[in-house]
């Protein structure tokens, strides 16, 4: 879900989303990002030396987080007991890592159990988030 619309296709123009799980059963969240596509390399052809690039949609359809406590309440409870929903979408690498964090100190998801966060790592270049 993206503002109360259901998500089918990602925009082509993002990279990625900061999104939010919910349990419906006990209200803990999850915040967390995911990129859209991933980079794959083929081998290179005959007599070439560079790698083959290309990229290939995500998971983010079936995506339940990376939290270990999440993931087995998933499985404990259902898919149904949980809802979904992109936070923002983001066009950089850069901006998802910074608008991630900025959401987790911002919620403050470390310092309460309504969070399934168990932990905050970002590193994040200033060059991939000012708008010139």
């Amino acid at each position: 879900m993206y503002q109360g619309n259901e998500i089918t296709n990602m925009p082509e123009d993002v990279v990625g989303f900061v999104y939010l799980i919910t349990n419906t059963t006990n209200g803990r969240m999850y915040i967390g990002k995911k990129l859209a596509r991933f980079k794959r390399s083929r081998p290179p052809l005959k007599g070439r030396k560079n790698k083959r690039r290309y990229k290939v949609d995500s998971d983010w359809q079936d995506y339940y987080g990376s939290s270990d406590d999440l993931t087995i309440d998933v499985n404990k409870l259902g898919k149904d007991k949980f809802t979904r929903e992109i936070l923002f979408y983001c066009k950089s690498k850069a901006e998802l890592s910074y608008v991630e964090a900025r959401e987790q100190f911002a919620r403050k998801v470390l310092e309460t159990n309504d969070y399934y966060n168990g932990h905050i790592r970002v590193r994040v270049h200033g060059k991939g988030i000012l708008k010139s």
